[in-house]
């Protein structure tokens, strides 16, 4: 099997974060997808305070990877990982156990902080330990990272079908499994010596001064806002196709089934082709117009056959459509994602890499942040003024902006050559180089 091969020919250290990434994923989606229902029907719950318990979470992890990742790279990675891993461990015994407001929301932000502690340091350490071998290191990173999200929710579901408590003491049972195994199997690993070693403050201001780096992240914010909306839009419109509540969580079900099917049988393939055809930066651009492209689908289903038109045809068409998007989007991020951690390594210039990737997840999770609040106005809006296809042309133009946007920073020459990131990536060298005219953060 490819996978397995890929997965073999890495240094004992790759292989064990990939391991433990499959791992952390599928504990933590046994139970998230279950706990809006615990916490609204199990305990009774305001919906309000649902939501709060709910966003505390979120904030704890989108707003705090920056802190993650200067930890990282101020103490090791494997510290940090270490310290992620005990800490989701509290947290999930907490969600089984307690069920007040404020001990939940104390968990909840736990199991937050807990990712923003150990993904920027997971990234970084993959990256470093890779080496000349980051694309496809990441590539692999996002088949085990998919797999997880398949695998949780199955188990989650066995579990939950007991009781919820049970689902999290085994959630913890596993992250606790996963401490002791950071622990004694994972080398130490940091930052380069040379990094400075001043104020955090000192190096944010650093890295806010990496002009290329800031406007990389900025124009890849839309990936997110579009990648996202497998958890937000597309699950709304599955409301409106779908005639009966189980219908439409079938729906929604086999929304996440395709999206996960096509990154696990599909992204080394993928990285692969574009590796060979397109070379980074063209792969980082095309992805972003696969990106765009999927919600075209649903716009043409709006326009031929509206879905509140309540015939069967619409249910048949609409749901072809959802599905259409999902696979889309998920080839989508299957372009654009290996080549994009790659290129964060590179403009961060192999210094405070943690850091980076804890910024650039911090700037992508605003976006999501003000994406998802403007899709869901724009989905009512629209539906209200009988515009429904308005939406989906929407967010396919966020995708070509965005396209667009990094097109024009590498023709600036603001971005690493490529040429240079081909090699780092493989074999294949495509293109001219083009020499990076700003500086990068080694020089600021």
């Amino acid at each position: 099997m490819r996978t397995l091969s890929q997965y073999r020919s890495f240094p004992r250290p790759v292989q064990l974060l990939l391991l433990n990434q499959l791992t952390i994923n599928i504990g933590f989606y046994m139970l998230i997808p279950y706990l809006a229902a615990h916490l609204s029907e199990g305990l009774g719950l305001a919906t309000w305070l649902v939501g709060l318990i709910l966003g505390v979470r979120n904030f704890s992890q989108q707003g705090m990877f920056l802190i993650g990742g200067s930890l990282a790279d101020r103490f090791g990675y494997k510290p940090l990982i270490v310290a992620g891993c005990a800490l989701r461990t509290a947290g999930f015994v907490l969600l089984g156990l307690v069920d007040s407001v404020p001990a939940l929301i104390a968990a909840s932000a736990a199991t937050g902080f807990a990712g923003a502690l150990f993904n920027p340091a997971v990234r970084a350490y993959l990256a470093q330990d890779s080496g000349e071998r980051r694309v496809e290191a990441f590539a692999l990173f996002s088949v085990f990272y998919q797999t997880g999200i398949l695998l949780g929710p199955l188990i989650g579901l066995a579990l939950t079908g007991v009781s919820f408590r049970l689902t999290c003491l085994v959630a913890a049972g596993v992250f606790a499994l996963l401490t002791i195994l950071q622990i004694r199997a994972l080398p130490q690993r940091g930052g380069k010596a040379s990094e400075p070693s001043g104020p955090v403050l000192v190096q944010w201001r650093s890295i806010l001064g990496n002009r290329p780096f800031v406007l990389f992240s900025a124009a890849m914010t839309g990936s997110y806002v579009l990648s996202f909306q497998v958890y937000l839009a597309l699950p709304l419109q599955a409301r409106l196709v779908a005639p009966t509540d189980l219908g439409a969580t079938s729906v929604v079900a086999a929304v996440f089934a395709v999206s996960g099917l096509v990154t696990i049988l599909g992204q080394l393939r993928v990285t692969t082709w574009c590796r060979a055809r397109w070379g980074p930066g063209r792969s980082i651009s095309g992805g972003l117009v696969v990106l765009a492209a999927a919600f075209l689908p649903l716009a043409a289903a709006e326009v031929a056959v509206p879905v509140l038109g309540g015939a069967g045809a619409a249910t048949a068409v609409g749901v072809s459509a959802l599905l259409l998007a999902a696979a889309v989007l998920a080839l989508g991020t299957a372009v654009v994602f290996p080549f994009e951690m790659d290129t964060i390594v590179a403009l961060s210039g192999d210094r405070l890499v943690a850091t980076h990737y804890g910024l650039y997840n911090t700037v992508c999770g605003v976006g999501i942040l003000l994406g998802n609040l403007g899709t869901g106005w724009v989905l009512g809006a629209a539906r209200s003024a009988g515009l429904p296809a308005a939406p989906w042309l929407v967010l396919a133009a966020i995708g070509l902006a965005c396209a667009i946007a990094l097109r024009a920073l590498r023709r600036a020459g603001l971005l690493p050559a490529e040429q240079a990131l081909a090699v780092r990536g493989g074999r294949h060298r495509l293109g001219r180089p083009r020499p990076v005219s700003a500086p990068v953060a080694s020089r600021s």
